[in-house]
């Protein structure tokens, strides 16, 4: 079952690269704050940053040490690094793809921005995955994604603190197709993009909730999933087949 695991973790894992990466033009634009997955790094995100920054926003796409920290430490940082005075200034939105959405339920259950704009969640396990249920105790899973890995598993009692109501504009995109036949298959229940059930990522707060069609490996550089985000942070809905 090694080799299983080892394919499994795989997919999800990129270098860290602790820089920070955004645009320099920042005046007058609305503001969005991208966070990127776990064991990723803000080059993961770079082509929704060009797509967002293409569309007149401004983008601070932050790097976070995702595998060393758990996820209220993790809140903290990512925190820290958003300049405080665009967060006084002008509308900030905050766009995370997988653990980066659940931690913008996190910063923003503890921390309040007077100019909080919308949210988007891309293929976030709001309810945790199935995958980490199965390899949480793995040895090579518990290296690669530290303890932040362990708070992924669909028994959040443990985090459950972590999350307050919400009280802002959420949006959640969820994805139906798969890379990983092994994790599709054998491991998670229901539809899902490879690694979160389309299940698991609904929140009955959340304004609103769509399914498109991208794994969750490449969800960040999807055309479709850029569109829906762009469309969200603009209307506080997602573009329909009639619309």
């Amino acid at each position: 079952m090694l080799y299983k695991s080892f394919f499994t973790l795989i997919l999800f894992f990129s270098p860290l690269n602790l820089a920070y990466s955004g645009s320099s033009n920042h005046n007058h634009k609305d503001h969005v704050v991208l966070l990127h997955g776990i064991a990723r790094s803000s080059k993961h995100m770079q082509k929704l940053e060009q797509y967002l920054e293409a569309k007149n926003f401004a983008v601070i796409n932050i790097d976070y040490p995702s595998t060393k920290h758990n996820l209220a430490e993790l809140a903290d940082i990512i925190h820290n690094k958003i300049p405080q005075n665009i967060t006084k200034d002008q509308t900030v939105h905050f766009v995370g793809y997988s653990m980066g959405g659940l931690l913008i339920r996190v910063i923003l259950s503890k921390y309040h921005y007077n100019n909080l704009g919308k949210v988007v969640q891309l293929a976030p396990p709001n309810h945790g995955s199935e995958v980490a249920d199965k390899l949480k105790n793995n040895w090579l899973y518990k290296k690669i994604y530290g303890p932040a890995g362990q708070q992924l598993v669909t028994d959040q009692k443990e985090i459950k603190h972590l999350f307050k109501d919400i009280n802002y504009e959420l949006g959640i995109i969820a994805g139906s197709s798969t890379i990983d036949p092994i994790s599709s298959f054998l491991i998670i229940k229901g539809k899902d993009d490879g690694k979160v059930s389309i299940e698991s990522t609904k929140l009955p707060d959340a304004k609103s909730h769509i399914v498109v069609k991208a794994s969750h490996t490449f969800f960040p550089s999807n055309q479709e999933v850029q569109k829906q985000t762009v469309y969200f942070l603009r209307n506080g809905s997602f573009k329909s087949a009639d619309n």
